[in-house]
């Protein structure tokens, strides 16, 4: 199913959340490999209840190893260090909230708009939308009832970034074509579609799903962060770099840049 809105460059992000621990060295490590595969952006969820600190406190020890990639923390929290965290990183922060409204309008806005009663917000406020699909289909509808409510709202619909947020376990291999498994697309589980493969089938899938309209791109949260992680950039990143899909560096070096988003009004260029 292909949208009828227009098709602009993929747009790859990834989650470097650590269940149940929190070890800053290792957070370092995973955002400097998502960076050396070109993703536009990495989270990090501090709803898992580290003592030591949060999301946003975690990611601005993260800004001065890394030089290009964004910082979206996902925190349950008001994130007023996001603003802070923002300027340490030179323009690479990003804000993720359930009401995309409340951030201040220079930091691009990531919102979760795979129910449906949050794709209004998400529509008129958000910078990326997050959807959780299963199905490019169902990825498509999704994409183009939000670029529609945009345009419903005054925005420009091909401002607002739509990716599929998917669960990907890179462990086993290439494996025969069956539901959940390589080619035979993500299944439906608990905690979201997830997609069990390898890496080439991964990036058919990406590509596929990219190709038809029915996503500009994808966050992908892998089930064992290292191991996954690794092998996203080094196998799937780097077939869709050599394939001319996916950039093989930074135009810019802000975020907004990265996603191709226009700079708010007044908004001053990050030093």
């Amino acid at each position: 199913m292909t949208g009828s809105y227009g098709r602009g460059p993929l747009h790859l992000a990834a989650a470097v959340d650590q269940a149940g621990v929190f070890d800053v060295e290792r957070c370092v490590e995973l955002a400097r490999l998502a960076e050396s595969g070109g993703l536009d952006f990495v989270t990090l969820d501090d709803r898992f209840g580290w003592p030591e600190t949060d999301a946003v406190g975690a990611l601005a020890q993260v800004a001065p190893a890394t030089r290009r990639i964004g910082l979206v923390p996902v925190t349950a929290g008001p994130g007023a260090g996001v603003a802070h965290l923002d300027r340490v990183s030179r323009g690479r922060a990003g804000r993720w909230t359930e009401t995309p409204g409340a951030a201040p309008e220079q930091l691009v806005r990531v919102a979760d708009a795979t129910e449906p009663a949050a794709r209004q917000a998400a529509a008129r406020y958000a910078d990326v939308a997050l959807v959780r699909a299963a199905t490019s289909a169902q990825a498509a509808a999704v994409r183009e009832e939000l670029r529609g409510k945009a345009a419903e709202f005054g925005r420009e619909p091909e401002a607002l970034r739509v990716l599929v947020s998917l669960l990907v376990d890179l462990g086993d291999g290439e494996r025969a074509a069956e539901p959940g498994h390589g080619g035979g697309g993500p299944r439906q589980t608990v905690q979201g579609p997830l997609y069990r493969g390898g890496p080439v089938d991964l990036a058919e899938l990406v590509a596929g799903w990219h190709g038809e309209g029915a996503t500009d791109g994808f966050h992908l949260v892998p089930a064992e962060p290292r191991r996954d992680l690794e092998r996203l950039v080094n196998g799937t990143v780097a077939l869709l770099q050599h394939r001319g899909l996916f950039r093989t560096f930074y135009p810019g070096s802000t975020l907004r840049e990265h996603l191709g988003l226009a700079r708010p009004a007044g908004q001053l260029a990050a030093p």
